[in-house]
């Protein structure tokens, strides 16, 4: 594969800036080190553009007629190779030169089939989702499913407006979809790909422990009873040091408003945290919603049960860039030739890593031993993240760039972030496609 073509833009007027994307991805077109007919697009709009998102998306698809398959959504942000637009009208693109029959696209019109007889066997997925949608975890464990790995990567659609999603295969239609426009709104929609497309996945935490690792002793619906069979209050003020006794409180909420918990679920074993001192792409990391009192509990954004593993946390800059840095050495490393003598066909590591073989591996599953390079890379950030959280505007980025190299980009600031089968928040997920 070559290297994909990108191009990225802010406007008011979302035509002028569709005419700057474009013009910079013919430019990189012509380009003998870029890929020259690429068929499939990948669109991130911010959701200043979400209400013209129809006109938009025509736009593009009718002047990028060689590019038969789209998929997208959009976030309070869209990023770049090196730049991030958070809160005002852009749009960011990439056309990946995949092969045909290594892609798919599905949408909740026409999913993802269940088993390979339809000729094309799923190995990863890239999902776009709607967070309003019913049952969300259960559909991501599905999707997963029907994948020969597991691994999705992705994020939800974060929007003040409408949350669309961009999803067109084919010659503008996919089978199942009649008529439908390719501009969504709800569901599921993405890119499954096959085991020819050669790609390496990590997820970077954004919090850190401040406290012990605790197994949850009891526990109703979404409220933590008991950990290590102490009252769930109590172990909360006594990791902030704080009390809510006394004549103001005021001090004491506001250092428990600024803590979150990290999950893990029951039988699984909490991978990273005592090795790094960050949590590992086990974790997942929910907001405190309130205290209860009455029965000492701690009440979660989340549903909890006994033998699930809770840390408190906090989000900390230092360590969100320490860990952002550290996923990206780790793909730098999974490149590296020499570790690449018997790379397995799909692996996954305590961190979250995937990696899925070359286009024209030979043996069982072996990786070609010189030339792999990065040909273009997704990431999919927490909008709760962004620049200023890393020190400045588009610091996100530029730690990113600075460890891989100008390497094609593109992404979006979501609503959650999805990697493996499971719904993260404050977390980016940075997957890079590699072609020898």
């Amino acid at each position: 594969m070559k290297l994909f073509p990108t191009g990225h833009a802010t406007h008011p007027q979302w035509r002028m800036a569709a005419a700057l994307v474009l013009a910079q991805l013919r430019a990189q077109m012509s380009l003998p080190e870029y890929a020259s007919a690429p068929t499939l697009g990948l669109l991130y709009i911010t959701d200043h553009y979400a209400s013209e998102a129809q006109a938009l998306f025509d736009y593009l698809s009718s002047e990028l007629p060689e590019v038969t398959d789209w998929s997208g959504t959009v976030g309070v942000g869209v990023s770049a190779s090196n730049a991030e637009y958070f809160d005002e009208p852009a749009l960011s693109v990439m056309l990946l030169d995949v092969p045909a029959d290594q892609y798919r696209v599905f949408s909740g019109v026409a999913p993802l089939p269940r088993n390979p007889a339809s000729g094309f066997e799923a190995y990863t997925a890239l999902v776009h989702a709607d967070g309003h949608t019913a049952e969300l975890a259960e559909l991501l464990d599905e999707m997963a499913a029907r994948t020969a790995t597991g691994y999705l990567f992705g994020g939800l659609s974060a929007s003040r407006s409408n949350n669309v999603q961009f999803a067109v295969g084919g010659d503008g239609n996919m089978a199942g979809q009649g008529g439908a426009s390719g501009v969504f709104d709800g569901g599921l929609s993405g890119v499954a790909f096959g085991a020819g497309v050669a790609l390496v996945s990590r997820v970077t935490q954004g919090c850190q422990p401040v406290g012990v690792q605790h197994t949850i002793t009891a526990a109703h619906e979404n409220v933590v009873l008991q950990l290590d069979g102490e009252p769930a209050l109590d172990v909360l003020l006594d990791t902030l040091e704080v009390s809510l006794d006394g004549g103001d409180p005021q001090p004491a909420l506001r250092k428990v408003r600024a803590t979150l918990a990290g999950l893990v679920n029951a039988g699984e074993q909490p991978q990273g945290q005592r090795r790094t001192g960050h949590f590992g792409t086990d974790t997942r990391v929910r907001h405190i919603v309130g205290l209860d009192a009455t029965r000492r509990g701690v009440a979660l954004a989340d549903h909890v049960e006994p033998g699930m593993h809770l840390t408190f946390c906090q989000r900390n800059v230092a360590a969100a860039r320490a860990d952002l840095m550290r996923i990206c050495a780790e793909i730098r490393e999974e490149l590296s030739p020499e570790e690449l003598e018997t790379a397995p066909l799909v692996s996954s590591d305590a961190q979250g890593g995937q990696q899925a073989a070359a286009p024209g591996a030979s043996g069982a599953g072996a990786l070609p031993q010189t030339g792999r390079r990065i040909c273009g890379a997704i990431y999919v950030s927490c909008s709760g993240r962004g620049g200023p959280h890393f020190g400045g505007p588009s610091a996100e980025l530029q730690i990113v760039r600075h460890a891989l190299g100008d390497v094609p980009l593109v992404g979006f600031f979501a609503g959650g972030e999805i990697a493996h089968h499971h719904l993260y928040g404050y977390t980016g997920v940075l997957t890079v496609f590699v072609g020898a």
